[in-house]
């Protein structure tokens, strides 16, 4: 037993007794031993720029977790992350990959953690999946809600964990200003604001410029449209580019928002109609993201939500009274509800102390991580959904439940894009 890995035994065990038996599970620590190399989930990370260095350290500094392999186009990432799983195991063994599927497809990994710019998200993910992989991956979950709707389709088809890296579920203020407003503390919800910040970046001009030594620019593109390398373009500015993102609304609006549909009750559903589009957008320059975010959101219980630029908080207005949350804090009209305990009656939500945590307890348990795939699909719902309505500039009906505008062609366009050869879902 002692020469025999974890894989090795899950193999053996499933063989003697039958189908009924599904990998991962638990093994006592007697068996291997709680920290033994072999009794760690083996992952691998796709995406080690900016958030993906903060997930690589994350899951490293996690004792549970053997990390084996890193993939990244740019060559400076991709040995960098590297040089922090040598240093972290003190070796030199880390794999480091341009291509991600030479993660995605190794059968010694079991987990990946991805953390590339927002389209590229979905091929990775739905090829982890196809191949066993479950998966942490950035928020937005996708770059459309096309994307989205497959992806969540296929995670639930191979039977996988996928994390949506929302982390601020797995935040107490934000799950007890949830629990307040599902359990009808303020009354009857009426009014959810959200508030995002402004875009902290521009580039009124560019030029075209050659591209670095040791970046892989055609694959960074990939599946999007072809275009000439700039380097605001690239690396974090790609999300001022709707090619590739859909601005603050996606980076700050997959948090916030996603705590509105969680605090709406709307994880597996959404709004009827978005109203009211006023952004406003660059004429000029390499940028095209919205610089100037405001649109409605109805939803059929009689809610309405605004998500606007100023700012960063959800806030949930009822018949009695208000709570504001946002990262550290959490204000509520009456003040004493903040200091509330709950029945054995009341809705108590999901609850989770550590995010990164959760996935991994997820793979061994195989329960449902508290940001799924279907979760993380419908919050980047609500931000695709402002952006189309702020291009469009006009009032949209939305049928959350087949995703498309019932009376809109141009708004139906938008919902998926065209990838570029050979890419496709």
């Amino acid at each position: 037993m002692a020469h025999m890995n974890r894989r090795t035994f899950f193999k053996r065990t499933a063989a003697t007794a039958g189908a009924a038996i599904a990998l991962p599970q638990i093994v006592p620590s007697t068996v291997f031993g709680a920290d033994a190399p072999s009794n760690r989930i083996v992952m691998g990370a796709i995406g080690t720029g900016g958030q993906g260095t903060g997930n690589l350290r994350g899951f490293l500094g996690t004792r549970n977790v053997q990390m084996v392999a890193v993939c990244d186009v740019d060559k400076a990432h991709r040995d960098r992350a590297k040089g922090y799983v040598d240093s972290k195991y003190k070796s030199k063994d880390c794999k480091a990959y341009n291509d991600f599927r030479e993660i995605t497809r190794d059968k010694e990994i079991e987990a990946v953690s991805i953390a590339t710019p927002d389209h590229w998200h979905t091929l990775p993910a739905i090829d982890a999946a196809k191949n066993g992989k479950d998966m942490y991956v950035e928020k937005p979950l996708t770059l459309t809600i096309r994307e989205g709707r497959v992806l969540a389709d296929t995670v639930k088809r191979y039977g996988r964990v996928l994390q949506t890296g929302s982390q601020q579920r797995s935040d107490s203020k934000f799950r007890l200003a949830c629990e307040l407003v599902r359990n009808g503390r303020i009354g009857e919800l009426k009014n959810v604001l959200v508030r995002i910040p402004g875009n902290n970046r521009s580039c009124k001009t560019w030029k075209p410029e050659p591209v670095p030594e040791g970046f892989d620019y055609n694959f960074w593109l990939g599946p999007a449209p072809e275009a000439p390398y700039c380097k605001a373009r690239c690396h974090y500015q790609f999300r001022f580019i709707l090619d590739y993102s859909g601005g603050q609304v996606t980076n700050w609006g997959a948090h916030y928002l996603d705590i509105a549909q969680w605090g709406i009750g709307a994880d597996d559903s959404g709004p009827i109609e978005i109203a009211d589009a006023g952004g406003e957008f660059p004429t000029k320059g390499l940028f095209t993201t919205a610089t100037k975010v405001n649109f409605k959101a109805k939803y059929a219980n009689g809610v309405t939500l605004q998500c606007k630029t100023g700012g960063g908080s959800t806030r949930f207005e009822g018949t009695k009274g208000w709570i504001d949350v946002t990262r550290g804090r959490i204000k509520t009209e009456p003040v004493s509800l903040a200091r509330e305990t709950f029945g054995a009656d009341e809705i108590r939500l999901y609850k989770s102390s550590n995010h990164r945590g959760n996935f991994l307890d997820c793979i061994r348990t195989r329960k449902q991580p508290i940001c799924n795939a279907e979760i993380g699909h419908r919050s980047a719902s609500i931000c695709h959904l402002g952006n189309i309505a702020m291009l469009c500039k006009k009032t949209l009906k939305w049928d959350p439940k087949t995703e498309k505008f019932p009376d809109d062609k141009r708004a139906n366009s938008m919902v998926s894009r065209t990838m570029r050869d050979p890419w496709s879902l």
